[in-house]
């Protein structure tokens, strides 16, 4: 399973399972949006989490399970036993590694194991990692990888730092990614003298959540609320550290107890897969939120003004009964599903790229599919200022 792939699922409601494995990590990553550390002792109870893999049925199974955390790779074996069960319903199974085990470029044999049982592995990679664990290290491990027949991917964070002119021009305020980052061009560049076109990168920048929280500005407003962005992150329900089922991989929901009530999903000590893939198909707020976005939701049911952001606004949601019953008068029934289907089915047809375009680094969005012969395009077209496309906000892990 190629990178692009398995982001042109993104948009798809129900199409992945995203899973925290552990909030543990060895890593002491100064923008890591998960606050994890290896004090943090949060992960899902592993038979529950084995139960609720297990109930995937041959015809509602996600195509893809995404492994995440904290490091998912400190526990190889429940790594394995995860993926080995996924699979045999039919999902496909992608881990995201921080990489602290590539130090010296060899890839462990207990590590490596794990590796080869998935159908895609990532690494993330950006300025902090490397404090940690050298480029060529990384870069290393990942040829040993690809060598092993298992289909690699970075996940590159820039750091948000512009040399180039401006700031970007109308409702999209521009990134310091998009702009110029001189550590993203020298990465990139990097990357393609080493693997050529074999080695597709996902480039996003750092997000103030977690330790980044001081470390970066705020991030852009987003969107104008008269224009529909649609929450792609609202498609793939997300296991937490503790088990609990989330609508969406928005780091701030991913920790925020409680959930917000339209936003969660279940647990996995009480819910299966059929039962936390129905209540995501079948809401209607949801369904509109992946639509046209929380802001468009507010414009369009609300008289006072939607909090400040995209994701607030979007949480606030829940205290905003007069928006909850124009989505379920609107998105109810089969119109609401078909509308569903019809905004995912425009999305995939645009293509990996234009969903990175829009959700992460427009510059250097072609590279999510390197082979295709797409070259970077900037863009000033508005877009949600979420985490990245494939995983709960990994981008500043």
């Amino acid at each position: 399973m190629e990178l692009a792939e398995l982001v042109g699922l993104r948009p798809v409601p129900c199409g992945g399972l995203l899973v925290a494995l552990t909030r543990r990590c060895p890593m002491s990553c100064a923008h890591c949006s998960t606050a994890s550390s290896m004090a943090a002792s949060e992960e899902p109870d592993l038979r529950q989490l084995l139960d609720f893999i297990g109930s995937f049925g041959a015809e509602d199974r996600p195509e893809v399970v995404m492994l995440t955390g904290g490091e998912p790779l400190l526990l190889p074996e429940s790594a394995a036993r995860v993926a080995r069960l996924a699979q045999a319903a039919g999902s496909r199974v992608a881990l995201l590694s921080g990489m602290f085990f590539a130090r010296g470029g060899r890839v462990p044999d207990r590590i490596m194991r794990t590796i080869t049982a998935l159908d895609h592995f990532s690494a993330s990679l950006d300025v902090h990692h490397e404090r940690e664990v050298p480029r060529a290290d990384v870069l290393r491990a990942l040829r040993a990888v690809l060598d092993a027949g298992v289909p690699a991917s970075i996940h590159l964070t820039g750091t948000g730092t512009a040399t180039g002119p401006g700031t970007g021009t109308g409702t999209d305020p521009g990134t310091g990614a998009d702009v110029g980052d001189p550590y993203l061009a020298e990465v990139v560049a990097d990357v393609r003298r080493v693997f050529g076109a074999s080695m597709p990168m996902l480039v996003n920048e750092v997000r103030p959540l977690g330790r980044a929280a001081g470390l970066v500005r705020p991030t852009p407003p987003g969107p104008d609320d008269g224009l529909a962005a649609p929450c792609t992150l609202a498609a793939w329900p997300v296991v937490a550290f503790d088990g609990t089922v989330a609508a969406c991989c928005n780091q701030w929901t991913v920790d925020r107890r409680p959930v917000p009530p339209h936003l969660r999903l279940g647990h996995i000590a009480e819910d299966d897969w059929p039962t936390v893939r129905e209540r995501s198909l079948g809401s209607p707020v949801l369904r509109m939120l992946r639509a046209v976005g929380p802001r468009r939701l507010h414009a369009r049911y609300e008289t006072g003004p939607a909090p400040a952001g995209y994701c607030r606004s979007c949480h606030a949601l829940a205290d905003r009964p007069s928006v909850l019953e124009g989505a379920a008068r609107d998105a109810g029934g089969r119109v609401g599903e078909l509308l569903d289907r019809l905004t995912a089915a425009q999305q995939r047809a645009a293509g990996p790229a234009a969903l990175v375009r829009r959700m992460g680094c427009a510059r250097y969005a072609h590279l999510v599919d390197p082979r295709s012969g797409e070259e970077g395009v900037v863009t000033n077209e508005p877009r949600p200022t979420q985490a990245s496309p494939t995983a709960q906000a990994r981008s500043s892990r």
